[in-house]
């Protein structure tokens, strides 16, 4: 039997949970991208929190306004904080199929080989049997032959 005539069930599960694996990769890959940014943008917003003016003199208005941007400016931030614990949680959870998925391929594949490992040691039991029976005729043909040499040497004698 040919390679892909043996466990022909047992390859459509392996093509199966590696397409799996494969898109739950890419899923957390692309959450892990998405987190990245999520992670880039509260930074950007913490920065520009840093950087921003305090007021040390000027009229009341002028406060007035730079204390609306910063309270505008620290809810962006508790947004974007949000944001990010979300994205870590959904990054979590496709990491965590991923790593599912990856290991229901690894038993698959590991299963696969040890069939063929199984089958290749049945093989080399059956020729080495059958090298048996080969070299048993061969012995036996040999000493047949070898005592019928000597009974008509006994017979010439």
């Amino acid at each position: 039997m040919s390679r892909g005539e043996h466990d022909r069930g047992m390859r459509a599960v392996e093509r199966v949970r590696s397409v799996r694996e494969r898109d739950s990769r890419l899923g957390l890959q692309q959450a892990a991208a998405e987190q990245a940014r999520h992670q880039a943008r509260l930074d950007d917003l913490e920065r520009r929190l840093a950087e921003s003016s305090q007021w040390s003199e000027g009229d009341t208005w002028t406060y007035l306004a730079l204390r609306g941007s910063l309270l505008a400016l620290g809810e962006t931030i508790a947004d974007a904080g949000a944001t990010l614990a979300a994205s870590s949680r959904i990054t979590a959870a496709a990491r965590s199929h991923w790593t599912q998925d990856k290991t229901r391929l690894s038993a698959v594949e590991s299963l696969l080989e040890r069939r063929a490992l199984a089958r290749q040691a049945a093989r080399r039991r059956a020729e080495a049997r059958e090298l048996d029976d080969i070299a048993a005729q061969l012995w036996s043909r040999g000493r047949g032959a070898a005592a019928g040499a000597t009974s008509e040497e006994a017979v010439a004698g």
